[in-house]
């Protein structure tokens, strides 16, 4: 049994009355684990045909599905392939009912460490724009590298607050998630460590930093816009209670009655004292009603207003200053990758369509990585390698996902192998995982050095 908070458990038993034996019964339970097909890459039938994991259907995530412990997902060469993300069965909620379409703009405002940015971006299915931002500089990165390892081209990472980007951005996307930080109350199970942080003062302070963040969000909605709010905790302060405020704040926004799914629950406007009943149109997911942790979620809809128009005053590379680049893509690519261009110092990047100026903005990814301009040649990046299906490389390794090779190569290690000189393009079992380079039959590796897997 987890070490809860006394004041959290008498609260909970005061709100969920004749439910809290049910409740408080799942903190002797093992904590539910989730992993989310990256259809970007491949589709769900595929991977069900090559995976050898043990898995469960999510209800409400055509992509998800619960796994066993013994699989370890996380230590699989088809992770580092991209192929899937692990996530928790109810985190996976929020992407459905966000429910982005191909060509929208998206904001997912507090982003890190990925897996609802991933979400979206594979519903986005490579059209539109996904801006993904986290205001902590270390857990940006750590998001940068997610976006990166799923194979995302139309996502800008940046590490900004709320307020900066609201300046930016104003009515200009269709869709914005605000998963809020939280008290995190519905991740006692699954990181005990939280009960630890847990306080009365720290639920008021969660719940005044998620109106002021909401503040911000609301500013980047077009009109007919949608804003999904989430959080990850039971506290009505936090959910339903900054719900009000903000309606109340906002009458151009309403509550939007959404699809709810076997073991979804309403909102509670009674904890609250409320009279406004559309509250109830909110979503809780409990861990007692569902195979999940704790989640709320409420779908709002931007009624009027005007929709941002964003000047963009960039100026286009020069092609001259790209050669390196279209010699290496004439060598080994079956066709260059075209876009808007962008340096970031010898860092060349293809932008998303549709991005504004990014000038005054502190952008950790702007696009998708191409590779580095040295002096006399250009490298690829690892970025690069994860957005490409083999079929688009003239060069390829294929190694298999059981085999030796793959462990050796994931390692960082050199090897014979017999290939055609240059870069080539290492694939598992067909999907795409990095690069290396032969020569005189010897496999150089160019697995980044901080992915490399150790004590294997």
């Amino acid at each position: 049994m987890i070490d809860l908070p006394r004041e959290f458990e008498e609260r909970m038993k005061k709100l969920l009355k004749e439910e809290y034996e049910s409740f408080i019964k799942t903190y002797n339970e093992m904590k539910t684990q989730g992993l989310r097909v990256n259809t970007l890459k491949i589709d769900i039938d595929e991977f069900l045909k090559i995976s050898h994991f043990k898995l469960n259907k999510v209800l409400w995530a055509e992509e998800g599905f619960y796994y066993k412990e013994e699989d370890k997902p996380g230590k699989n060469p088809y992770h580092e392939a991209g192929l899937y993300y692990i996530q928790e069965p109810s985190a996976m909620a929020v992407g459905t009912l966000l429910n982005p379409q191909p060509g929208d703009r998206v904001l997912d405002l507090c982003a890190a460490p990925g897996g609802k940015s991933t979400h979206i971006a594979a519903k986005l299915k490579g059209e539109g724009l996904l801006v993904a931002n986290e205001i902590y500089p270390a857990r940006s990165k750590i998001l940068s590298q997610n976006i990166e390892r799923m194979g995302i081209k139309n996502c800008i990472v940046t590490n900004e607050s709320p307020q900066k980007l609201s300046m930016k951005f104003k009515n200009f996307f269709h869709r914005i998630l605000v998963d809020a930080p939280c008290s995190g109350e519905g991740m006692f199970r699954k990181d005990p460590a939280t009960c630890r942080e847990w306080s009365l003062d720290n639920v008021s302070m969660c719940a005044q930093r998620q109106l002021d963040i909401l503040e911000e969000a609301q500013k980047m909605l077009m009109p007919e816009g949608i804003l999904v709010y989430s959080t990850c905790t039971f506290s009505h302060e936090e959910n339903e209670g900054v719900i009000e405020k903000f309606l109340k704040k906002h009458p151009e926004f309403t509550i939007e009655e959404v699809k709810g799914f076997e073991g979804f629950s309403h909102g509670r406007e009674d904890w609250i004292l409320s009279e406004e009943l559309s509250l109830r149109k909110t979503i809780r997911l409990w861990p007692h009603k569902l195979k999940g942790e704790g989640h709320f979620i409420a779908v709002l809809k931007k009624q009027d207003g005007e929709e941002g128009k964003i000047k963009n005053n960039r100026k286009k590379i020069d092609k001259k200053s790209l050669k390196y680049y279209y010699d290496f893509a004439k060598q080994y690519l079956q066709n260059p990758l075209e876009g808007y261009f962008i340096l970031f110092g010898d860092q060349l990047y293809i932008l998303p369509e549709g991005v504004p100026d990014l000038e005054k903005l502190k952008v950790v990814r702007p696009g998708l990585h191409l590779g580095i301009i040295k002096k006399n040649r250009f490298e690829p990046s690892h970025a690069l390698a994860l957005s490409l299906n083999y079929k688009e490389v003239k060069n390829n390794i294929f190694m298999d996902a059981d085999s030796s090779e793959i462990i050796a190569y994931l390692k960082g290690e050199s090897m014979y192998f017999d290939g055609k000189r240059g870069w080539n393009l290492v694939s598992v079992d067909g999907y795409a995982i990095g690069w290396c380079k032969i020569a005189n039959n010897m496999l150089k590796n160019h697995y980044p050095k901080g992915l490399r897997w150790v004590g294997l």
